[in-house]
């Protein structure tokens, strides 16, 4: 078997899933002709919060964000941070879009966010090692079949990167409603304490919304159709080898 070397895109999973659903309307196309190239991700080199910005500051990672209400919330929370967010879905590029120009003038513009439109760890493999301050994975795809469970996000492969970008004691958060996606995740990350320590002392901490993590359109509808849903927090340990 071939060992998993953080950082190394190609003994990870491939990108599973549709990129494109319905036309985009008039103003959701024109975000994405002209605002979209202007907070792209660059195609090729170092993603380095310098070269995003232009100044030092505590980057973020959202990988597949959706419509990009989360991006958008924490990015508003934190205008002295960095965020990337990466997302392969069009339509949900075009929805973020919209949420960091404004929403048609409802609010300021959000201007301290860059987009990866693609997959997600071609872009995190060109972060610099030990850049992250945060990373969020919310409600990744499930792949609820077993003969597809090497296509979701929480595997060996892409958790090493995720230790590998993220800062000694930088946070990792985890959000999911598929049952069989969490005894999945929490199978893999029992495998990787030696990098990460699990931030939960009660049940509370994994069953109710932490602070500073809005609830998206996605949890919204979870909810209505009656599904639990769980928070899982975890820190990048200072020292490899730890309990």
């Amino acid at each position: 078997m071939t060992a998993h070397k953080p950082g190394d895109p190609t003994t990870l999973n491939r990108l599973y899933g549709r990129s494109k659903g319905k036309p985009l309307r008039q103003g959701q196309q024109g975000l994405v002709d002209e605002l979209l190239p202007e907070i792209a991700v660059p195609a090729e080199g170092p993603v380095t919060v310098e070269r995003l910005f232009g100044r030092d500051c505590p980057l973020h990672f959202e990988i597949g964000f959706g419509a990009g209400e989360h991006l958008a919330y924490r990015a508003d929370l934190l205008p002295d941070h960095g965020f990337i967010g990466a997302e392969p879905f069009l339509n949900g590029v075009a929805q973020a879009l919209a949420h960091l120009d404004g929403d048609g003038g409802q609010h300021a513009p959000i201007r301290n966010v860059r987009i990866q439109h693609g997959d997600a760890l071609e872009a995190l493999a060109r972060v610099p090692d030990a850049a992250l301050s945060f990373l969020y994975l919310l409600h990744p795809d499930p792949w609820p079949k077993a003969r597809h469970a090497k296509r979701r996000m929480m595997n060996d492969g892409p958790v090493d990167m995720f230790a590998a970008k993220l800062k000694p004691g930088g946070e990792f958060r985890f959000g999911t409603d598929d049952p069989t996606y969490v005894r999945h995740a929490l199978m893999v990350m029992r495998r990787h304490t030696h990098q990460f320590e699990w931030l939960a002392e009660c049940p509370q901490d994994w069953q109710v919304r932490p602070g500073g993590w809005c609830e998206t359109r996605y949890e919204a509808k979870a909810r209505r159709q009656g599904h639990e849903v769980w928070y899982f927090r975890y820190r990048r340990r200072r020292e490899a080898g730890g309990a």
